[in-house]
């Protein structure tokens, strides 16, 4: 069930998932609201709810009706967490500005898409082309790749861990735009999404240096295996940028493009391996 639920919601993504209706960092807005206080343990807590909250949902749903509305159920929660609906209205936006030669509108669009990490100030044109890459890239493992990868982990209970996931990711984007950086600090979310998505980048580290120009690329991702202490984002940003680097584009239109289509490959690439290995192993 976890492959045709997959192919069903990558597909619904793809053709219908615009806007922030279809998304679970939306719909959790009327809980973050209510947080007032911050700290690791709370952090960890609310996310243990939703967990529980979808486990028990699984549960209910196990033999009725043929499973189908178990189906329904994992079908409705992967297109709420999989796929960033709202965050691709942003992009266009931001190449419509940069086609207009709008700076104030693109430059808006641009903090929207590295809301997380944001951009180094004082940055030339180059660099902030490139440190917008790496936000795009970083947006495709968010809520593509490392969503797709817990989803499967899971098992059975896919979705159990890819609410949980969705739920950590929604409360980082929440603290990041709506709260300070000691505030955002004392949740403890960036430590704990640290971890979780130390797995997932190597995974989707090593199909961007084989799917791109991976001469440097893999060496620099078997020196990521040792490495505990570089942030996940530096480290799935720079394996990119290696299997990007014969391809350079200084151009405010062509820059971001080239990132989106790399992700859109690794992405496809992944879902291709996960599809082929699942039915492998129902064959055998």
């Amino acid at each position: 069930m976890t492959l045709f639920t997959l192919l069903l919601v990558t597909l619904w993504e793809r053709l219908f998932k615009m806007g922030e209706h279809w998304q679970f960092d939306h719909r959790l807005e009327v809980i973050f609201r209510r947080v007032k206080h911050f700290s690791m343990l709370r952090t960890i807590l609310m996310t243990a709810l939703c967990m529980l909250v979808v486990f028990l949902c699984v549960r209910a749903l196990q033999g009725l009706f043929f499973n189908i509305p178990l189906l329904v159920f994992w079908i409705a929660l992967g297109v709420l967490c999989i796929g960033a609906g709202q965050v691709r209205l942003h992009y266009h936006a931001y190449l419509q500005a940069a086609s207009h030669d709008d700076l104030h509108a693109r430059d808006a669009m641009a903090s929207e898409l590295t809301l997380i990490h944001g951009v180094p100030p004082d940055c030339d044109e180059r660099e902030y082309l490139k440190e917008l890459q790496n936000a795009l890239l970083w947006i495709n493992f968010r809520f593509y790749l490392a969503p797709i990868f817990w989803f499967i982990v899971g098992g059975a209970w896919g979705p159990v861990t890819l609410a949980g996931y969705a739920f950590l990711r929604a409360w980082q984007s929440w603290l990041a735009r709506h709260h300070t950086p000691h505030q955002r600090l004392l949740s403890g979310i960036d430590a704990i999404l640290h971890v979780l998505d130390w797995v997932p980048v190597r995974l989707v580290g090593v199909a961007y240096a084989l799917l791109g120009h991976g001469e440097k690329a893999l060496p620099a991702w078997f020196a990521t295996l040792a490495d505990r202490h570089s942030s996940q984002y530096q480290v799935l940003t720079q394996l990119a940028q290696y299997s990007l680097a014969r391809e350079p584009h200084h151009d405010k239109i062509k820059t971001p493009k080239a990132a989106v289509s790399m992700a859109k490959k690794t992405s496809l690439a992944i879902v291709v391996v996960v599809a082929l290995l699942t039915i492998y192993g129902t064959l055998v």
